[in-house]
């Protein structure tokens, strides 16, 4: 693991590792890199440093911290991190889980934690994306992953949105994904990932705050599509294997 990933550049720089964690695989609340094209990584960094790339929600402290670390990042540890975490294999991280009920949960370091006791409430049209053993996800433990919580008969739709794009209400993803949904070229991967990212970066995409060359082409794909339409998409592509 190369410097720039494990220890970052004091004072502005933090670790890439620390919040893609050094397997790459990331958290809900950031991304998963591991296996992506490196120049796609690299024209993200650069998307952050010049504006073009931003959240819906301008608090967004992930988001905010990615812009500052990207305006203070030099091309060559750019360079050197998308290089590493392009060359990992991605590996099943999330657990998807169909269900009307979940247990209520609340925000603690940037993600959702289930209460303790444990209270059950209905999940509505949400996803809940929470630690599998939220320990050893504080501790960083590229062992263990996610469970994602989606409502119940959405990865069907999901499935029908993704690979027909529902009856002309969006375009098939694999046509620039790739038919596994496991990326085509500069085009990233889908499957497997968080699929609370998913939807953020959809719903980005179709409020115009995320822009870029890949970007532009999605805005017509994301035009008509719902919050539950986006849940469904996100649900079936975290369910796929990575």
């Amino acid at each position: 693991m190369p410097d720039i990933v494990g220890t970052g550049r004091q004072p502005s720089v933090f670790a890439c590792g620390y919040c893609h964690l050094p397997n790459g695989l990331g958290r809900p609340e950031n991304s998963s890199l591991a296996g992506l094209p490196a120049e796609y990584i690299m024209q993200q960094v650069a998307h952050f440093k010049s504006g073009v790339r931003k959240s819906s929600e301008p608090a967004s402290l992930p988001v905010n911290l990615m812009i500052a670390v990207a305006k203070a990042v030099d091309e060559a540890d750019v360079k050197i991190a998308a290089e590493y975490f392009s060359a990992l294999k991605p590996k099943p991280w999330i657990r998807v889980v169909e269900t009307a009920m979940v247990p209520k949960s609340h925000v603690a370091g940037w993600m959702l934690v289930a209460n303790e006791p444990v209270e059950m409430e209905p999940i509505g049209l949400r996803i809940i994306e929470t630690p599998e053993d939220l320990e050893r996800t504080e501790l960083r433990d590229a062992a263990s992953g996610f469970i994602a919580y989606v409502p119940v008969g959405s990865i069907e739709k999901g499935a029908a949105l993704v690979t027909n794009g529902g009856e002309g209400k969006t375009v098939a993803c694999a046509i620039c994904h790739g038919p596994e949904l496991k990326g085509l070229g500069p085009v990233p991967a889908l499957a497997g990932r968080s699929p609370s990212y998913i939807v953020r970066q959809l719903y980005d995409i179709q409020h115009n705050v995320r822009a870029g060359p890949w970007s532009e082409l999605m805005k017509p794909v994301v035009a008509q599509l719902s919050l539950e339409d986006m849940v469904a998409i996100a649900a079936y592509t975290a369910s796929r294997a990575p």
